[in-house]
């Protein structure tokens, strides 16, 4: 009789890990497939990316996020104009409107993780802490994809960027 209330607990573990491998909620927010690039050896930065559902009636806004990876993390836009790319840390955070969906992915809006402590690795999740204005803080594990990749397996057709102009872009400046 005693194995049962084992048993159900690890049916309830079991099938929370596919969910939380993939998607995350915060209140009226759902955090999509975060995922990152594997990184060479060497690399000071590395990107991150997800989709923040808005399914509330007020905007919230991503303000900042963190990782024990590496020493800052930040919001960064990534911007052509003219063939030159430009990148910059947003520092009001990102708007994520009520009933919308933003994307941060390659080539745009994004994760940027500064002077890694060590390269991503594949087959090694990232932590991350996201930190909304509204509905607080979330703790996610982005999977990690090879370099240069355009992202998990279902995001295939989006356009993207390669991983080495963000690394070119903070290079000597830190």
């Amino acid at each position: 009789m005693r194995i049962l209330p084992q048993l159900f607990a690890a049916a309830l573990l079991l099938g929370a890990i596919p969910a939380l491998a993939d998607d995350y909620t915060l209140g009226k927010l759902e955090i999509g497939q975060p995922w990152a690039r594997a990184t060479p050896p060497g690399a000071s930065t590395g990107g991150g990316f997800l989709t923040i559902t808005n399914e509330g009636d007020t905007p919230d806004r991503l303000v900042s996020a963190a990782s024990p990876i590496a020493d800052r993390v930040e919001i960064h836009e990534m911007t052509v104009t003219d063939d030159v790319m430009k990148m910059r840390p947003v520092p009001d955070g990102v708007e994520i409107p009520a009933g919308e969906t933003v994307e941060l992915k390659p080539g745009a809006l994004h994760v940027m993780f500064l002077d890694l402590i060590g390269p991503i690795e594949q087959g090694k999740p990232v932590p991350v802490t996201l930190d909304f204005e509204k509905a607080g803080s979330i703790d996610v594990e982005m999977t990690v994809a090879p370099p240069g990749s355009p992202g998990p397996e279902h995001a295939q057709g989006h356009e993207h960027g390669s991983s080495h102009g963000y690394e070119h872009e903070h290079e000597g400046g830190h």
